[in-house]
C-alpha cells in the first residue's frame, strides 16, 4: 500500500468514526428535545389543572387555550418521539401500571444477574476441584442414561 492508498483509508477510517459520533449526538439532541417537550407539557398540565380548579365562566376563554396549547404540545412531543428509538422492556411499563418504581426492575434484573452468576461461578469451581469429580458424575449418568450403548462403550 503506497503513501496515497494509507491515507485515503485513515481518512475512511476518521470519516466513519465522525458518522458514528454525529449519530450518537444527533440521538441524544432528539432525546434532549423529548425531555424539554415533557416538561413544557408538565407544566401546560399544571396551569390547566389550576384553571380548571378555579373555573368560572370569565376564565372559559383561557381554559380552551390552555387546552389548545396542550394538545399542541402533545403533538409535538409526539412527533419528536418518533425520531428518538428508544425501547422500554414491557416489565418495566407493566411495573409503571402497577404504580410501582421502575428501578425495581432493575433491581431484580442486576439480581437475577447476580444469582446466575453465582451459579456459573460455583459450577466453575467444581471444574477446578478436580476433574475426577466431573468425570465420576458424567459416568455415572451416562451409565443410568444409555446403559446398553455404555456397556458396549466400555467393552469396546
Amino acid at each position: 500500500m503506497d503513501i496515497s492508498q494509507n491515507s485515503s483509508a485513515s481518512a475512511a477510517n476518521s470519516n466513519g468514526g465522525i458518522t458514528q459520533t454525529n449519530d450518537q449526538d444527533e440521538s441524544k439532541q432528539n432525546l434532549n428535545h423529548v425531555i424539554n417537550s415533557i416538561d413544557k407539557t408538565l407544566g401546560l398540565l399544571h396551569q390547566l389543572h389550576l384553571t380548571v380548579s378555579s373555573f368560572n365562566v370569565a376564565s372559559q376563554l383561557p381554559l380552551l387555550q390552555r387546552v389548545n396549547s396542550l394538545v399542541t404540545e402533545l403533538d409535538t412531543m409526539q412527533r419528536l418521539a418518533d425520531n428518538c428509538n428508544i425501547q422500554v422492556p414491557m416489565e418495566v411499563v407493566n411495573l409503571i401500571d402497577d404504580g410501582k418504581n421502575p428501578d425495581e426492575f432493575n433491581r431484580d434484573v442486576i439480581n437475577s444477574c447476580i444469582a446466575k452468576n453465582q451459579i456459573t461461578k460455583g459450577k466453575t469451581d467444581q471444574f477446578k476441584a478436580g476433574n475426577w469429580t466431573f468425570h465420576i458424575c458424567t459416568t455415572v449418568c451416562l451409565l443410568n442414561t444409555y446403559r446398553c450403548a455404555f456397556q458396549s462403550y466400555v467393552g469396546a
